[in-house]
């Protein structure tokens, strides 16, 4: 594999052939500051011990997925913030994949000038994107899902955040009917661009919240909030401990977490496993 366009974007990048699990790989060099600065990244076409959200394994046969993991220092972002990260690295990843499967020249660029509304010459029928996130941060297109992301906090400052994208995975070897890949969507990905676009991305909106101290301020609230394809939607959420709400999703709280509207009560969502409950 050749990324010249990611290694420029990331301050270290290591390809593998082949591992485990690249946040594990990843989280062993954490406390590296000086070998591991800020956005160094691990990738690779083979992860055979990848973990979802909830501990969910994520498999992929080698060569159909791209896995790729990002070492963030963020120091400078409130902790009360920091719940924004996770959302921060869905919004740039459906960005950058929107930028393949909806192109439209000039729409989204692969810096950070992409730190701006979604443009609604990317948006669906209803204004809804083509490409759009799951809260808190799956990607999908349309009603199916091309992207996972997980984000874990190691040390007091340090959050790695990995990812897995379908990427010549046939219809054949989709996980589950829910799922799709760049294959199944009539594209070749190219992987350089979609990798350094993310990077970009998601350094920019790294910086943007530790700059303004603020998701609202700094404008990742709204723009997350225009990739969400949560909102509005009615949602079933599962609850640590077994709970369940729902309800209808009506925005995003200063946090990061959804708000969850269930019989006239609003629910704060920090954590839970969301289902997007279809029309009846």
């Amino acid at each position: 594999m050749s990324f010249p366009h990611s290694a420029a974007a990331a301050a270290r990048l290591e390809i593998v052939a082949s591992t485990g699990s690249t946040n594990a790989d990843l989280r062993a060099h954490a406390d590296d500051e000086g070998g591991w600065p800020h956005l160094s990244v691990i990738l690779t076409e083979d992860q055979i011990a990848g973990r979802g959200r909830l501990d969910r394994v994520w498999t992929a046969p080698a060569g159909t997925a791209i896995a790729l993991s990002v070492l963030l220092r963020v120091p400078g972002i409130p902790i009360a913030q920091r719940g924004w990260i996770p959302l921060a690295a869905g919004l740039a990843m459906a960005d950058a994949i929107a930028a393949q499967l909806d192109p439209v020249p000039g729409a989204l660029a692969p810096v950070p000038e992409a730190l701006a509304p979604v443009p609604e010459a990317l948006e669906g029928p209803g204004s809804v994107p083509a490409v759009g996130v799951k809260w808190p941060n799956d990607v999908l297109v349309g009603e199916r899902k091309i992207c996972g992301i997980l984000a874990e906090a190691t040390g007091s400052d340090t959050v790695i955040v990995g990812s897995g994208v379908n990427t010549r995975m046939t219809a054949a070897q989709l996980p589950v009917p829910t799922a799709t890949s760049f294959a199944v969507e009539g594209a070749d990905a190219d992987l350089d661009l979609l990798v350094s676009g993310y990077l970009a991305r998601l350094d920019g909106w790294v910086e943007s919240l530790a700059a303004h101290g603020s998701a609202v301020a700094g404008g990742l609230h709204d723009a997350v909030a225009a990739r969400c394809v949560t909102l509005g939607r009615t949602v079933r959420v599962a609850l640590p401990g077994g709970a369940e709400i729902v309800g209808e999703a009506t925005g995003l709280g200063d946090d990061g977490c959804l708000l969850v509207s269930e019989a006239g009560t609003v629910h704060r969502i920090a954590a839970g496993d969301v289902v997007h409950v279809r029309p009846a």
